[in-house]
């Protein structure tokens, strides 16, 4: 589930700063992957900023990374509780891609997913800070709309702009009704 996202400089850079109020920054990376760095926006002292993080954390019991929390459980697993209640940022981007095999065909198609006015689409995310200073992602998914259903049965937890400042700065007990998939981001799906 969403293991790969659509980051387009111009205009997210652009559009990302003037809505929130920030310098926003990024590189195109049309298929940004697991392990690579991610630039996610988050909270300190109720003042938004911007920082990089590698997608992915490996917890001591686990043979491979994760890259992905469900919204559902996020508050009670012992591996993400303390980074959601402590660490929680958004993932500006393009898009996500998910692949699907289509009836009668031996391989899979690539679909990407975009906010349909192409504004920037912003994903629920937890962060590790690490030692060195660096952070690590993991990315929150929920139960999928009906239109998303169809490619998978996940699909990342938005975030509706107006919700930004909620969603990062509100004691996580508050935060169950963003818990799931806004019926009103209108999202295009197209074969990519």
């Amino acid at each position: 589930m969403c293991g790969r996202l659509d980051v387009k400089d111009h205009p997210l850079s652009v559009l990302v700063s003037e809505q929130l109020g920030l310098d926003f920054q990024v590189s195109t990376n049309r298929d940004l992957r697991p392990t690579q760095q991610v630039k996610v926006i988050a909270s300190n002292d109720g003042h938004l900023y911007s920082r990089s993080t590698e997608w992915g954390i490996q917890p001591a019991w686990a043979k491979r990374i994760l890259i992905n929390a469900q919204a559902e459980s996020v508050m009670t697993k012992p591996t993400f509780k303390k980074a959601f209640a402590q660490s929680r940022c958004l993932v500006p981007c393009s898009g996500w891609y998910e692949w699907k095999t289509q009836e009668g065909a031996t391989r899979k198609t690539k679909y990407r997913f975009s906010e349909a006015n192409e504004q920037p689409l912003y994903m629920a995310g937890i962060y590790y800070p690490q030692q060195d200073s660096s952070s690590q992602l993991v990315t929150l998914t929920t139960e999928p709309t009906k239109q998303c259903a169809e490619f998978h049965h996940r699909m990342p937890l938005l975030i509706r702009p107006s919700e930004i400042e909620f969603w990062l700065h509100s004691d996580t007990d508050a935060l169950a009704p963003l818990l799931s998939a806004p019926k009103d981001i209108e999202l295009v799906v197209e074969a990519s």
